[in-house]
């Protein structure tokens, strides 16, 4: 029709790029290999080459050492892949994960300023795991300091020897951390002194998962970490609304300057007092108002999940029968009042059956309190009665809704 506008052909989108990127990153990173002497990471090289194949951008590292250690062979370092990082300006990564390996000082301090990010886009990491990797105190103080800068939710430090100096140093950066939110330090011979230091960490951070499997807190260590929780607990009281999601409370706004949840509503209603046709920016930046919130945890005795699978708490231990009895006491007081708590693993602990009879009558007093329902798993090493019935009153009830058929007329 005359006078009537051609619609353009709409644009097919722009070439993928994605093979560009990753094929010049491989080459970066095998010529600083090459530079530091030290060998490229089979598992590396693997990773890049199939995300270069499927056209995808490659989210996780993962930098293992190698199975051969013959002297002649070079070893795998974690100094290459950061320097590639740098020079690339690669900002698409989103976790990394060394195992097994020797980190010296200088490889530390380089991830802790690429994990500060000054001067630099910001790291987008979310995720570090260090599992076997050997460190010294320095380096780990040096990592902790960089957390609070970081934008880190979850840090794994599993099986890394970790004594009374090296908890400290950790301890003094995480408390400066506002995002970081899962924490595994599994296996790290941990002891019944460093409960303290874990109590004063649940008590000071944003951290709400705690993995600490496999360590021997006994059960002087295991009340340490768990006195601040349930004096907080017991404080707050039931009277306190439960939480229904497994996120920390939200900054309040007198105190550090930050919009609450409410005002935070309030503020994406007035928003959405648009037009229609401004549904859409509306709605995402109702999004980015809210996360933006929730990206600031207060710091506080949050836990969600607290896992002590396999840490010696039973009666032989430091403080025998009677620092069991008084741990079982803080324990039951912790599940009966928390309204945080979702999750707790006391597997692999022989407390006992008095002990077990206390935490079904916490669980019990839960349920009458109204609480969320809190996932327990403890020892089969009881009667067969206490373990069922602690089963059934930590399980969440399925109940099916059956849809009635529509009678067709």
């Amino acid at each position: 029709m005359p006078g009537a506008k051609e619609r353009k052909p709409k644009a097919k989108g722009a070439p993928l790029t994605v093979s560009p990127i990753l094929q010049r990153f491989l080459k970066t990173y095998e010529k600083h290999c090459a530079q530091t002497r030290t060998a490229v990471c089979p598992a590396i090289k693997r990773d890049l080459k199939a995300s270069i194949s499927d056209e995808r951008m490659l989210r996780k590292f993962v930098l293992v050492r190698s199975e051969d250690t013959s002297p002649s062979l070079l070893p795998i370092s974690l100094e290459p892949l950061l320097l590639t990082v740098r020079d690339e300006g690669y900002t698409l990564w989103r976790e990394l994960c060394v195992w097994g390996l020797q980190l010296s000082n200088p490889e530390v301090a380089r991830l802790a300023l690429l994990l500060e990010s000054r001067g630099r886009p910001r790291c987008s990491l979310s995720t570090l795991e260090l599992i076997d990797c050997r460190m010294d105190s320095w380096s780990l103080g040096r990592l902790g300091l960089a957390l609070q800068f970081s934008g880190l939710r979850s840090l794994v430090l599993d099986y890394f020897k970790c004594g009374k100096e090296e908890l400290e140093n950790l301890c003094s950066g995480l408390k400066s951390s506002r995002q970081l939110r899962e924490l595994s330090l599994r296996f790290c011979g941990l002891g019944p002194q460093s409960g303290p230091g874990l109590g004063s960490l649940a008590q000071g951070s944003t951290v709400c998962i705690l993995h600490l499997d496999g360590n021997n807190l006994q059960s002087s260590g295991a009340l340490a970490l768990l006195r601040p929780l349930a004096e907080f607990a017991e404080t707050q009281g039931t009277a306190q609304p439960a939480k229904s999601s497994d996120t920390p409370q939200l900054l309040q706004a007198g105190e550090r300057g930050q919009p609450t949840l409410s005002h935070t509503t309030a503020l994406a209603e007035a928003l959405s007092t648009k037009t229609a046709s401004g549904k859409k920016k509306t709605k995402k930046r109702k999004k980015a108002i809210k996360k933006k919130v929730e990206d600031l945890a207060e710091t506080g005795p949050w836990l969600v999940k607290l896992h002590l699978a396999d840490n010696g708490i039973d009666g032989k231990g430091k403080g025998g029968e009677s620092g069991l009895l008084e741990f079982i006491q803080i324990l039951t007081c912790l599940i009966t009042h928390s309204t945080h708590l979702r999750e707790l693993d006391l597997g692999n602990n022989v407390v006992g059956e008095k002990a077990a009879v206390g935490i079904l009558e916490a669980l019990r007093a839960r349920k009458t309190g109204k609480l969320p329902i809190l996932k327990i798993k403890v020892t089969p090493q009881i009667s067969s009665d206490t373990f069922r019935s602690i089963w059934k009153n930590s399980k969440k009830s399925k109940m099916t809704l059956k849809k009635k058929k529509k009678v067709k007329n």
